[in-house]
């Protein structure tokens, strides 16, 4: 009886791997099969019969870009790097350039009194850029008018 007992233990019966195959393929087929009828309209959703849906492509908007002067901050005795090299444009709708040309001085002067008022901790924090890009915004805006800016571009961004 034990020996009956070993050889069942040996040689247990193996499964057919046939129809794991089947349901592969079967699977494979009707996925490559719905893909075709919805991809070329077939199907009633999906789209238009026959043919991809027409996509409008807006066109872009007129603007220009105005540069803002490059700007070099220093950023005082206690903090680790000692200048920050700052250049920025701003996008402007192009029949506000002329206007946003002759206040650059205003936003020169808006933009070095924000970078100089920064805690210099605050430009290693991970999204420190954002926030300040953020703030910089805002107050142009609010020297030239939230119509005449689009929005501030950091061209130049360099601590040293």
């Amino acid at each position: 009886m034990a020996e009956a007992e070993e050889a069942s233990d040996e040689a247990p019966k193996k499964r057919s791997k046939k129809p794991l195959l089947f349901g592969l393929v079967a699977a494979v087929l009707l996925g490559g099969g719905g893909f075709f009828a919805a991809y070329s309209g077939l199907l009633p959703f999906g789209g238009t019969a026959g043919g991809h849906a027409a996509v409008e492509i807006e066109p872009l908007p007129e603007v220009d870009f105005v540069p803002i002067a490059p700007l070099v901050i220093s950023l005082g005795p206690e903090s680790r790097n000692r200048h920050l090299r700052f250049a920025a444009e701003l996008e402007v709708p192009k029949n506000f350039t002329v206007e946003v040309t002759g206040m650059m001085p205003r936003v020169v002067d808006v933009l070095n009194g924000y970078l100089r008022a920064v805690d210099t901790h605050q430009f290693d924090e991970p999204g420190a850029l954002i926030r300040l890009r953020a703030q910089m915004l805002r107050r142009v805006q609010i020297v030239l008018g939230e119509a005449r800016v689009r929005d501030l571009l950091i061209t130049e961004f360099v601590l040293n």
